[in-house]
């Protein structure tokens, strides 16, 4: 009877196989089957972070415009930080601070030392860029930006996800577009804000996501909303293509995800590489 060895001799060639080479195959062994409305829910990362960069857009364009003033946008995004700030310890009642062991007297300190360096070196970030043209600053603010999505942190176990490069990226092209800004004030909340809502709006974004599911899903609609309606001001037909890559983001993709799923078809057998699976450690010694 053929064995599969290759240690003793036996009547039949290296390559050969009996009937029951195929009964040890077996597919789809690690396919995941997704659901519709889960793979929704973990599409609302994707869609808060293309609203978030429309609106750091949106905000840069009316500062450009002068529609929107540095005190009113400074004064705006301090009242929405402290928001944030009472609602990240007020949805887990403060469990994360205490094992973190960080204090509210800390994120202050931290606070005001970015605050007086970025308004110190305001004047240098307004007139970093002069000598690039305009043309240029804006391809690479729009590379940056693409580049901070496309490295962002969405929850995937992956290679290409960076959160550092992807925060960095979107810090420099928040500051290329400053320097593009009639004054240095303005340069100063722009850099300012776009760490507001590249850095501390992710982080409660998560919180909620993982505290309270319906409230992520609600926060997440409201930001799309007001991102669109932002940009219905601007372009009427930017909007219309804005909301058809939302839906195609948080509706279209989940269903071709899972309609592909089908036709997934990975075999597995006695031809792929053996696994050692027993502690081989007391060899080692």
């Amino acid at each position: 009877r053929w064995q599969k060895v290759l240690y003793e001799r036996q009547p039949f060639p290296d390559n050969y196989v009996d009937q029951r080479f195929l009964e040890e195959l077996r597919k789809n062994v690690h396919a995941r089957q997704y659901r519709y409305w889960a793979v929704v829910f973990q599409s609302g990362a994707v869609v808060q972070q293309l609203c978030s960069v429309c609106v750091f857009v949106l905000t840069w364009w009316y500062m450009d415009a002068g529609v929107l003033s540095p005190h009113g946008l400074f004064a705006a995004a301090l009242c929405s930080s402290l928001l944030g700030y009472v609602l990240f310890d007020a949805v887990d009642s403060g469990a994360g601070r205490r094992e973190s062991g960080r204090t509210r007297w800390a994120d202050l300190k931290s606070t005001l030392v970015f605050a007086a360096f970025t308004y110190g070196f305001s004047p240098v970030l307004k007139t970093l860029t002069e000598s690039i043209s305009t043309d240029t600053i804006y391809a690479m603010s729009a590379l940056m930006l693409l580049g901070h999505l496309i490295f962002f942190d969405y929850g995937a176990n992956a290679a290409i996800v960076s959160s550092t490069l992807s925060l960095n990226m979107a810090i420099f092209a928040s500051v290329c577009l400053a320097s593009r800004l009639p004054r240095a004030l303005h340069a100063f909340v722009m850099v300012t804000f776009a760490m507001q809502i590249f850095a501390l709006w992710p982080m409660l974004q998560k919180k909620l996501k993982a505290q309270t599911p319906r409230c992520y899903v609600g926060v997440t609609v409201l930001f799309a909303l007001v991102a669109l309606v932002g940009l219905a001001t601007v372009s009427s037909v930017g909007a219309v293509l804005f909301t058809l890559l939302l839906l195609a983001v948080s509706c279209l993709c989940p269903y071709c995800l899972i309609r592909l799923q089908l036709l997934k078809d990975n075999i597995h057998g006695p031809w792929d590489e053996a696994e050692i699976k027993e502690d081989l450690s007391r060899f080692l010694m």
